[in-house]
């Protein structure tokens, strides 16, 4: 299998992400066994792997939604390691969690705005930012009153993004974006994670379309039981033979 190296137009930037030998549980079950990436500033780095690999738990042990057991997390030069979710966020890491949660009851706007209420002291740049979002997700703008527990799925996916989007992260953390959607709204989802990362969004994709993923990202990790067994650039990822047979089904 390849092994990991940095795409040339990622190479010359900062480091934004590290994770060193990460472990987690739940309870007795060991679920992430020392786990080690990199992020660069400007990345788009998608993680795939079968169900139950570990995917979902490695994301929540990022945005601190989760504790480890061992090892280190440092994001922008600060140890994030078993900080608090609301730490997280504060420190420019956003998790748009598998399944969506929008908050059902809520209008789309008010949605919206709670994804800014960690940062709500700042709050002059609220309304450009979510005039952004809106310009991002027409849809929204049309629904923007409406009961977010009311927007179909692909809209709802569209919400929960542009929520973390309010949060101004750093890091965009996704999880399983296309989970539940028909295939031409999973085509609309990666082309506005595409657009992200275009604009300068740095993106860590958790998706169990592994094709899909890889097709976007600049490099991949791919993990098999809660251990990373290889990395390399996207592109060779998908040509890459067993990779292929294991994870793409050709």
């Amino acid at each position: 299998m390849p092994s990991e190296s940095l795409t040339s137009s990622h190479a010359n930037s900062e480091t934004l992400l590290t994770v060193a030998n990460l472990s987690s549980r739940y309870g007795p079950v060991e679920v992430l066994y020392d786990v080690s990436l990199e992020i660069k500033t400007g990345e788009l780095v998608a993680i795939v792997g079968a169900n139950g690999a570990g995917k979902t738990t490695l994301l929540r042990t990022l945005s601190g939604l989760h504790r480890s057991q061992a090892g280190a997390i440092t994001f922008a030069d600060r140890d994030i390691t078993n900080s608090s979710a609301h730490s997280t966020v504060h420190a420019g890491m956003c998790h748009v969690p598998e399944g969506r949660q929008v908050f059902a009851p809520l209008s789309v706007d008010d949605n919206l705005r709670l994804g800014a209420y960690a940062l709500r002291k700042e709050s002059q740049w609220v309304e450009a930012e979510m005039e952004n979002v809106y310009s991002l997700f027409p849809i929204l703008k049309e629904k923007y009153q409406q009961e977010a527990g009311t927007l179909s799925g692909g809209q709802q996916q569209m919400l929960a993004i542009g929520r973390a989007l309010l949060g101004r992260p750093k890091l965009l953390l996704l999880d399983e974006p296309s989970m539940g959607l028909a295939p031409l709204l999973v085509e609309d989802i990666f082309r506005i994670i595409r657009e992200l990362n275009a604009k300068g969004v740095t993106i860590l994709l958790v998706e169990q379309n592994a094709r899909m993923a890889l097709a976007v990202a600049d490099r991949g990790y791919v993990l098999e039981t809660g251990r990373i067994i290889t990395s390399a650039p996207a592109k060779e990822l998908l040509n890459d033979e067993a990779v292929r047979k294991a994870y793409l089904g050709y």
